[in-house]
């Protein structure tokens, strides 16, 4: 007896049952970070009689490189089979398995995981499932099952509540979107994930279309009387459907326009019919119109309803325009809240100038500013000292049309020089007071304190700090200092407060008192380097 055909069979048999984790094709996709594998059918081949052993290699720039357990951690082999524990991006490129004078070629392309989605698209399978047919979603995995711990389905990466891990049941317009079967794998107490991906789209039957309105079943129109409105009924349905307006109450100005049909490239038909009505009046109102569609697996019905509008409504276009230029303008608002904080100290100055505001006329002082420094002038301390006495009034007065009162040449010898000096602060309208490591001392403290008390408890003088060189240790000074606003300590630098642009003369003009600048002769606009005593 012979059985010539059975061995054939046997082999379809086992071809058509390994074939899900034979990897036949040559190009081939792997997600980043799953594990992943290269499989090779032997029967398959015509040397499958060959004894030598399978080796597999990989091409890279220099040429084949044999592949071994020992070539990475994540990589094993098993005759015939080629593992990534997992796949990295790095391991894209070409392999091959030689098999005596045989070889097969596979070329590996590996997926960058998607960080917003549970799923890689060019690893999705499509399917496309008639409505009411059987909808399937089979989470098995041929290779990996025997290791596989948990599955689980989601739908739009949203894990599904039904604890099976498949998904079977009548197909419904709601169940098209992406099925991913996620299976969680141990190896050697470590998890792994691998994921299968499945887009349904759910299509009507060429000849099985419910009919359908499109829209609410109710729609409630705000209309104007004696004006015109058009209500559109739109549905899908069979060839042979029908689609007709049921009008109650007819007050004579409402009429059907013909309806047109589209075929669409599924088999089914889209179609509308428009019922106008003319000159709105008050039998229109508060009435049903009713659009029916029918055939002969069944029938739908949407209503529209009149209503009279209290108020037109604003036109859109009219909206848009209003909607833009509020937008424009509280950009433009907010830009110019953003610049006038930037520049404020500039806009003051520039109002200044354009006013010509000049508060010092009518107060009765002597002065502009009292500047209080350390009067020794020693070599460690001889810039500050220079700048008290030449840089400050060759610029507030050489320049700007200020008058100082500086010690050293406003004060006369002999007199009684606290008395002077009290009252030399009073008759001034700023106290500026030039600070450093070396400032306090016995003969300054006093217009220091002096100077205080005018400005805290008198209220009649305002005082400006100018931190010559950096202090870290402002323990020394008077605790009323801590009282003076933030925008009053003036910060000196010496390359960069040079120029009479710069920023450090600004913010001195802005507190000092608004006056009436005379134009003076032109100067340098930077100044020299400071003397040293």
């Amino acid at each position: 007896m012979r059985c010539g055909p059975r061995p054939w069979a046997l082999v379809v048999l086992m071809f058509k049952s390994t074939l899900e984790i034979c990897r036949i094709h040559s190009n081939i996709n792997a997600v980043e970070g799953e594990p992943f594998y290269l499989k090779y059918c032997s029967y398959l081949s015509e040397h499958k009689n060959e004894t030598a052993p399978p080796k597999w290699y990989r091409n890279v720039s220099h040429g084949p490189m044999e592949l071994s357990s020992h070539s990475s951690p994540r990589i094993t082999l098993h005759d015939y089979v080629l593992e990534f524990w997992p796949v990295e991006l790095d391991d894209s490129g070409p392999y091959f398995l030689q098999l005596g004078h045989h070889t097969h070629e596979w070329k590996l392309n590996v997926i960058r995981r998607s960080k917003d989605s549970c799923y890689a698209e060019k690893q999705v399978t499509s399917k496309t499932v008639e409505v009411g047919k059987t909808l399937l979603v089979r989470c098995e995995d041929s290779y990996y099952q025997k290791l596989v711990n948990r599955t689980s389905l989601y739908k739009n990466c949203k894990e599904m509540n039904d604890t099976s891990s498949s998904l079977k049941k009548n197909a419904e317009f709601k169940d098209q979107g992406y099925y991913t079967c996620m299976f969680i794998i141990h190896r050697n107490g470590k998890p792994f994930t691998v994921t299968k991906t499945y887009n349904i789209t759910i299509v009507e039957g060429h000849s099985n279309v419910v009919p359908a309105i499109l829209g609410e079943d109710l729609n409630h129109v705000g209309v104007e009387l004696g004006k015109d409105v058009e209500l559109n009924c739109s549905a899908v349905l069979n060839e042979k459907g029908l689609i007709y307006w049921d009008i109650h109450n007819d007050s004579g100005n409402a009429h059907e326009e013909k309806e047109t049909r589209h075929k669409s490239s599924k088999g089914k038909w889209s179609v509308s019919r428009i019922l106008k009505i003319e000159n709105i009046n008050e039998k229109n109102l508060n009435v049903f119109y009713n659009c029916t569609v029918f055939s002969e697996k069944g029938i739908d019905t949407k209503s529209f309803i009149l209503l009279k509008k209290d108020h037109p409504d604003i036109p859109g276009h009219v909206f848009t325009r209003g909607m833009i230029i509020a937008i424009w303008l509280s950009g433009a608002v907010v830009c110019l809240v953003i610049v006038g904080v930037i520049y404020r100290v500039d806009l003051a100055l520039f109002y200044r100038r354009f006013m010509g505001r000049d508060e010092t006329l009518t107060d009765g002082k002597t002065y502009d500013a009292f500047v209080s420094y350390l009067k020794e002038c020693q070599p460690e301390n001889g810039e500050e000292h220079s700048f008290a006495v030449e840089t400050l009034p060759r610029v507030l007065e050489g320049r700007f049309g200020y008058k100082l009162c500086i010690f050293e040449r406003d004060v006369v010898p002999g007199g009684a020089v606290v008395d002077e000096i009290h009252s030399l602060i009073e008759q001034s309208r700023r106290l500026i007071v030039v600070l450093s490591k070396s400032y306090m001392s016995n003969k300054v403290r006093y217009e220091l304190e002096s100077g205080l008390h005018e400005a805290l408890v008198e209220r009649k003088i305002k005082i400006i700090l100018i931190e010559f060189t950096p202090v870290n240790d402002f323990t020394f000074l008077p605790q009323s200092l801590k009282l003076l606003k933030s925008h009053r300590v003036l910060k000196w630098q010496a390359d960069k407060s040079r120029s009479y642009n710069s920023r450090f003369w600004k913010n001195l003009l802005y507190l000092m008192p608004a006056k009436t600048v005379n134009p003076y002769r032109e100067e340098s606009k930077v100044l020299p380097l400071l003397p040293h005593c």
